[in-house]
C-alpha cells in the first residue's frame, strides 16, 4: 500500500533538497505537487485541499533550526500533518475485562466484512485467549452462514447453530443465551451486506444496533473503493454509531486514498488493515507509523513485531538446542529462509526499513532475492531427508538429480551448498566463542536468503 504516493513524495522532496533553500515560489512548486499526488492517489479532494492548507500554513513564516535545512523542515511538517489526517493515536481495539465484549460488524457486499469477522477473531483468541461465537445476522445469503462457519472452524471457535427462517433480531436475542451458558468472552456479529446503500439496510443495522448495544462497531470497507470509500462511510456513520473501521485489500491497493480520507469522513479511527488472504493477515492500524512508510521511513517497530508474531517457539527453542551444540544443516537454512517468507520476502521486509522502501519496484525480476529465496527452496526439497541432513554427502551425481528435481543447475546446487557451509562454520564459531566472535556485516549477509551481491551498489 502507499507505493505510488510514497514514490511520488520522494521525487517531490529530492527536489526540494537541490533547491538549497526555500522561499514562497518553491513551496507553491511543493504544495502543488504534494497536492497533485495526492490527488493521483484517490484522495477525496476536501481532504487534499485541507491538508495543503494545513501544510502551507505550518510552512510559511516557520522558523528553520540551525540543525536541519528547510527540506527537512518541509518533510517534517508533511509527516505531522499525515499523522493527523490518518487518525488519532489512541486507537485502541476495546475489550471488556468482566463482561461479553461484543463486535458489530458492517459493511457493503463483497467488502471483505465475513472473512474480517474470522481475522478479528483469530486476533482475539490469539493474542487475548478469548472465547468467541461467531454469530451469522446475514439470512439474506444462502452461503453466508456456510462461508462464517468455516471460518470458525479454520480459527478453532465456536459459531452460533443456524436454526432456518429466524430474523436477525432474534438470533441476536439466542446468541445472547448462548453466550451466558458457555461463558463466552467475545461475540462477533457479521452483518448482511449490500451493493448499494439502501434505507432497509440502515433500518435493519439501527434496530440491530440498539439490541446488540456493541462494545464496537466497525464499519469494513475495501480499499480499492478508494475515495468512494468515503461516501460509504459517511452514509454510514450518519445512520448508526460508528467506532471505528477496518480496511482491507490494502496488499492490492498502492495509492491509499481510502485512508487517508477516511478521518475526514468520519471522526472513527481505522482500527486494523486487511493485509492477504490468510486468517492472521490482520495489522493494526497505527498513524505515525504508516506516515513513516509513506515518506520512506521504514517502520521498525512493526517488522520486530511481524519477526515476533510468526516466530515458532517450538522451532526457535530447537534452533538455539542445535546452535549451542554448533550444528546447522540445511533442514535449518530451509526453516530460515521459509521463516522470511512468512514476513513476506525480502522485498516485504524492505517497505519497513528506512531508506528501502521505495526500492523495492526498481528491482528487476531476474534478480529479486524473493525468487532467489523460492528457487533455493525448491532446491532443498528436491533433496532427501539424508542429503539435508549430511550435505557433504552430495557429490556430482546427486547435484545433477538435484538440479533436474528443482529446475535449477549444478552451479545453483554449488552456492546453497556453500551458502550452508558458510553459515555452519559461523554457527560453530558462535558455539565455541560466543556471539562476540560473530562479524555482525557477514552473519546479514548470509542470513539475506541469496540478495544479489551487487543488489544495493548505487541505489543512494
Amino acid at each position: 500500500m502507499f507505493e505510488s504516493l510514497s514514490n511520488r513524495f520522494d521525487e517531490i522532496f529530492k527536489g526540494l533538497k537541490k533547491t538549497g533553500s526555500i522561499d514562497e515560489s518553491s513551496l507553491d512548486i511543493a504544495m502543488r505537487d504534494i497536492r497533485r499526488a495526492l490527488l493521483e492517489a484517490d484522495v477525496a479532494l476536501p481532504v487534499a485541499k485541507q491538508f495543503i492548507e494545513e501544510v502551507r500554513k505550518e510552512a510559511i513564516g516557520k522558523e528553520i533550526i540551525r540543525s536541519i535545512t528547510p527540506a527537512q523542515m518541509i518533510t517534517k511538517i508533511v509527516n505531522d500533518q499525515l499523522i493527523k489526517i490518518l487518525g488519532p493515536a489512541d486507537s485502541e481495539f476495546n475489550i471488556n475485562k468482566n463482561e461479553i465484549s461484543s463486535y458489530l460488524f458492517v459493511g457493503l457486499q463483497g467488502s471483505g466484512k465475513t472473512t474480517t469477522v474470522g481475522k478479528v477473531g483469530n486476533y482475539l483468541k490469539n493474542n487475548f485467549d478469548k472465547n468467541i461465537l461467531f454469530v451469522s445476522l446475514d439470512t439474506s445469503r444462502p452461503a453466508a452462514f456456510d462461508q462464517l462457519k468455516k471460518l470458525s472452524e479454520i480459527v478453532s471457535v465456536r459459531i452460533l447453530p443456524k436454526i432456518e427462517n429466524q430474523i436477525p433480531v432474534d438470533i441476536v436475542t439466542r446468541a445472547k443465551q448462548f453466550a451466558q451458558l458457555n461463558e463466552i468472552d467475545c461475540i462477533l456479529y457479521d452483518t448482511a451486506g449490500r451493493m448499494n446503500i439502501e434505507e432497509n439496510l440502515m433500518s435493519e443495522l439501527s434496530l440491530l444496533e440498539k439490541e446488540i448495544h456493541p462494545l464496537e462497531t466497525l464499519l469494513v470497507l475495501d480499499s480499492l473503493t478508494g475515495q468512494e470509500a468515503v461516501n460509504v462511510a459517511r452514509d454510514f456513520s450518519n445512520t448508526i454509531s460508528i467506532s471505528g473501521s477496518i480496511l482491507t485489500r490494502i496488499d492490492g491497493d498502492s495509492r491509499g486514498g481510502a485512508a487517508l480520507s477516511m478521518k475526514y469522513a468520519t471522526p472513527c479511527p481505522i482500527k486494523f488493515m486487511g493485509i492477504g488472504e490468510q486468517i492472521e493477515d490482520l495489522e493494526k492500524f497505527y498513524p505515525e507509523r504508516i506516515a513513516n512508510r509513506i515518506l520512506g521511513m521504514g517502520d521498525i517497530v512493526s517488522l520486530v513485531e511481524k519477526a515476533t508474531e510468526t516466530v515458532d517457539q517450538e522451532d526457535a527453542e530447537r534452533m538455539a538446542k542445535k546452535i549451542q551444540k554448533g550444528e546447522f544443516d540445511l533442514d535449518d537454512l530451509l526453516s530460515q529462509i521459509r521463516q522470511m517468507k512468512k514476513m513476506g520476502g525480502i522485498s516485504g521486509m524492505m517497505k519497513f526499513i528506512p531508506g528501502l522502501g521505495n526500492l523495492t519496484n526498481k528491482i528487476s525480476q531476474n534478480s529479486n532475492p524473493d525468487n532467489s529465496m523460492a528457487q533455493q527452496e525448491a532446491i532443498i526439497l528436491s533433496m532427501t531427508k539424508y542429503e539435508r541432513s549430511r550435505p557433504k554427502i552430495i557429490n556430482g551425481s546427486r547435484k545433477k538429480r538435484i538440479a533436474a528435481g528443482s529446475g535449477t543447475s549444478i552451479s545453483e546446487i554449488n552456492k546453497i551448498l556453500k551458502q550452508h557451509r558458510k553459515m555452519s562454520d559461523m554457527m560453530k564459531k558462535l558455539s565455541k566463542k560466543g556471539a562476540g566472535s560473530i562479524d555482525p556485516n557477514i552473519l546479514a549477509s548470509q542470513l539475506g536468503g541469496g540478495i544479489p551481491s551487487n543488489f544495493l551498489k548505487n541505489k543512494f
